[in-house]
Formats: C-alpha cells, sequence, structure tokens
C-alpha cells in the first residue's frame, strides 16, 4: 500500500532508502509461472501507473479536480476500513503513531494528488508524470545533508541530465502558457511535500503495520482534502458513467491494485526492476494520452522527457558513496 515506505515517483517506496523492501520473502517459487510473472508484472505495473494520469485527465472533464481527489482518497480509505473490519485488525497497534503517520499521508498523497490534479486542467499527462518523477533527483541532493551520502560522478550527471530535461520542459510551457508554466511549479510543490513526506515518514513512522498505517493515511488524507473541495473551488461532478468509471479506476486499480502490484513486485526480489519501472512512466503516460486523449507533444518537449527519465535512472541506479566517518553535513 501506497505510503508505507519511503516513497519514489508517484508515491511508490524506493528500495535506495528502504534497503529492507528487496529482502522481503519471496512468496512464490521460482518454476515457469513465476518467472512469467517477474518479467510481467513491472509491464502490468508501468500500465496501470501511466493509465492513472489517463484518467485523472479525463475525469477531470467532468469534474472539479480537487472533488476527483477527495472522492478517490475516501474510496481507498473505505475499502481499506472494510479490510481491517473484515481482518478483525486492531488499531491498538498504531499506539502513537497515527499522528504521524497522518501527517506523512497528507503529505506524501494528499498534497502531491491535489497538485498535479489541479495542474492536469490546464497541463497535458506526460509533463505532469515527467515533474513527478523528480523525486529521486530532490532525494539526491537531499542526500548528503540528510541521509549522509555522497554523490557519485554518474549521479551528478544523472542530476544535470534530469534537472536539464525539467528545466527544457518547463521552458516550454512558460514560452505557451503562463497557466501551464503555474501548473508544473504547482506540481513541482506537489513533489516536495512528497519528498518532505517520505523524510518525516522515515522519521517517525518505521515499524508501522502496513495496513494499519496505510488506513490512517487514507482517512487524513480523505478528510483534508475534503476540507479544501470547498475552501479552493466550486465543486462540480456531473454524474456521469466516465466520471465513475475515472474515480473508481485511480482509486481500486491504481491507489490500491497498483501499489500491490509493485509490493508483489519487492516480494520477489525485483525491487531494482521495480525501481527502474518508474521511469517509464512519463513516455507511457505521453503516448497513451496521445492514443486515447489526442493530445500532442512538440519534439522538444519529447526531448525533455527523454533527458530527464535517463538522468533519474542514473541517479536510481548508482550507488551513492558513505560519508566518512566523523564526518557531518555542512
Amino acid at each position: 500500500m501506497r505510503g508505507m515506505q519511503r516513497t519514489q515517483p508517484g508515491g511508490g517506496p524506493c528500495p535506495r532508502l528502504c534497503p529492507g523492501a528487496s529482502k522481503w520473502p519471496a512468496g512464490f517459487a521460482k518454476g515457469p509461472k513465476g518467472i512469467m510473472l517477474d518479467r510481467l508484472a513491472p509491464l502490468a505495473f508501468v500500465l496501470i501507473w501511466s493509465s492513472s494520469f489517463i484518467g485523472t485527465r479525463a475525469g477531470l472533464r467532468h469534474m472539479s479536480p480537487l472533488l476527483f481527489v477527495a472522492v478517490r482518497m475516501a474510496l481507498c480509505a473505505s475499502v481499506l476500513v472494510a479490510v481491517m473490519v473484515w481482518q478483525r485488525r486492531s488499531w491498538r497497534v498504531l499506539a502513537r503513531s497515527w499522528p504521524h503517520c497522518a501527517i506523512a499521508g497528507v503529505l506524501m498523497q494528499g498534497m502531491l494528488l491535489m497538485t498535479a490534479h489541479y495542474a492536469m486542467t490546464h497541463v497535458a499527462a506526460a509533463p505532469i508524470a515527467l515533474i513527478q518523477t523528480l523525486n529521486p533527483l530532490l532525494t539526491a541532493v537531499l542526500a548528503w545533508p540528510l541521509l549522509g551520502e555522497r554523490l557519485r560522478p554518474r549521479q551528478w550527471l544523472g542530476l544535470l541530465l534530469g534537472t536539464a530535461g525539467v528545466v527544457l520542459v518547463a521552458g516550454l510551457a512558460a514560452m505557451h502558457s503562463q497557466s501551464e508554466f503555474s501548473g508544473l511549479m504547482l506540481t513541482t510543490a506537489g513533489v516536495t511535500c512528497l519528498c518532505a513526506g517520505t523524510v518525516y515518514f522515515g522519521r517517525f513512522c518505521r515499524g508501522v503495520p502496513p495496513l494499519e498505517g496505510t488506513t490512517v493515511q487514507f482517512i487524513a488524507c480523505a478528510v483534508v482534502c475534503s476540507a479544501a473541495v470547498p475552501l479552493f473551488e466550486h465543486p462540480y461532478i456531473d454524474g456521469s458513467m466516465v466520471a465513475l468509471a475515472c474515480i473508481g479506476w485511480n482509486a481500486i486499480v491504481v491507489s490500491l491494485g497498483g501499489m500491490a502490484l509493485y509490493f508483489l513486485m519487492l516480494r520477489r526480489g525485483s525491487a531494482a526492476r521495480a525501481s527502474a519501472s518508474f521511469y517509464l512512466v512519463p513516455g507511457t503516460a505521453g503516448v497513451m494520452a496521445w492514443v486515447l486523449l489526442g493530445e500532442r507533444l512538440s519534439p522538444l518537449t519529447v526531448a525533455g522527457l527523454v533527458v530527464s527519465s535517463i538522468g533519474c535512472r542514473l541517479i536510481s541506479n548508482a550507488p551513492s558513496e558513505p560519508r566518512a566517518a566523523g564526518s557531518r553535513p555542512g
């Protein structure tokens, strides 16, 4: 479930920051079916995660953005509460951790999704997906003062490439439309909240049971997002089947099913492949938006997507150097 570990683009847990994630016990034997599952799971994950941007863009034609997020979070929370009741789980295991889980959840999910949904009323799906892959870039920048990790030359190259790609896309958006540029900057603020929530969760929520902690996160998000609706927009929804289908898809298939599939990949020991899958999302989302929604991207925007995705991949795959013993962050 989303948000139960340190995260990376789109809110998925980042194995580089969660060394235990890739060591979870394998849940299935490595037979022919297991090998086939290992090959197909990353592809399915990329398609599901990319589809969330398409579902959002389609759904925003029928409802206001913050209402979309509020209903999505409420639906996820309801499903998880039902699972808690069905499995007779106790809330007592959270003890004093539930306020921290709530704060981390609002930062990692509520703020990320509200800013992105509002931005997608003005910006195409692929650039938003690209901005959300900034998480490993920002994490790399914070790694020295917060985690005591030095960046290797390959990671510095990745940081430069990732930044160049984002600057290219943001610059083109600024030239094309002030509203598009504002939307990308708002999305960047949401990703910053994701990084802050990641650090907060790692500091205060270690050892929290996944189901209970994730349920609290979604409940908190539903409350905060619902409160934001009357404050920041004039909510509307036309009640069409398309609107309901988009909410159901993004809540059940993406928020719950997508992350369940991600954790399945982690349990099977394919953490590196799962991590790398995130960097295929912007391009995949762009292709899906072109085919399904008729959105077109300029060649320079495509170049920015490619360059930035390569940069994020370089940062994620290269191990960071530990800080020398006795040294302190400046």
